[in-house]
């Protein structure tokens, strides 16, 4: 059953979701991006049905993060490598592991990120690309861009925002 697409809201978190919002999709990528490129590897990492497999490569290829290539001719096989689009993808990866490390019970984890080069450990962090300031010290929001229409705007008209934040802390 095909899921609805929320593309059409506008928002780039919506749009990013409608290409990577199933967790198969996130960890192929996640293999993908650290350099495993055969169907056979990413089904045993995975334990992920063949027929799923196949239906979630050909939708990265579709969607430009995966490239189909062949390696062997007879009988034909191919691997799939991250192009520049997925490779982007990297930091949102690195992010959910961070998230994953604070939040989702892995106190033990199978998994951690090292620097390729000295072994260290990495613990990563978002930060402001223009100020280096860490996202968790910045008072940010949301507000509507270029391409907001009427719902969103109003979604995020900031006197409406207030108006919500005051109700929350019972300030109405």
């Amino acid at each position: 059953m095909r899921r609805t697409s929320v593309e059409s809201m506008g928002c780039p978190i919506a749009g990013a979701l409608d290409q990577v919002g199933d967790w198969w999709t996130l960890l192929i990528m996640r293999d993908a991006l650290d350099g495993f490129s055969r169907f056979d590897e990413f089904g045993y990492n995975l334990g992920i049905a063949p027929n799923m497999l196949t239906r979630r490569l050909s939708t990265l290829v579709e969607t430009g993060l995966l490239e189909r290539r062949r390696y062997h001719d007879a009988p034909p096989r191919y691997e799939y490598i991250a192009t520049a689009k997925g490779r982007d993808l990297f930091p949102v990866v690195v992010a959910l592991y961070e998230w994953g490390r604070k939040h989702a019970d892995t106190a033990e984890p199978s998994v951690i990120l090292v620097d390729r080069e000295t072994g260290d450990e990495i613990v990563p962090g978002l930060v402001d690309r223009d100020s280096g300031r860490p996202l968790s010290t910045i008072d940010f929001t949301f507000l509507a861009g270029p391409g907001a229409d009427d719902r969103m705007r109003e979604r995020l008209d900031p006197d409406r925002r207030a108006a919500r934040r005051r109700r929350a802390a019972g300030d109405d």
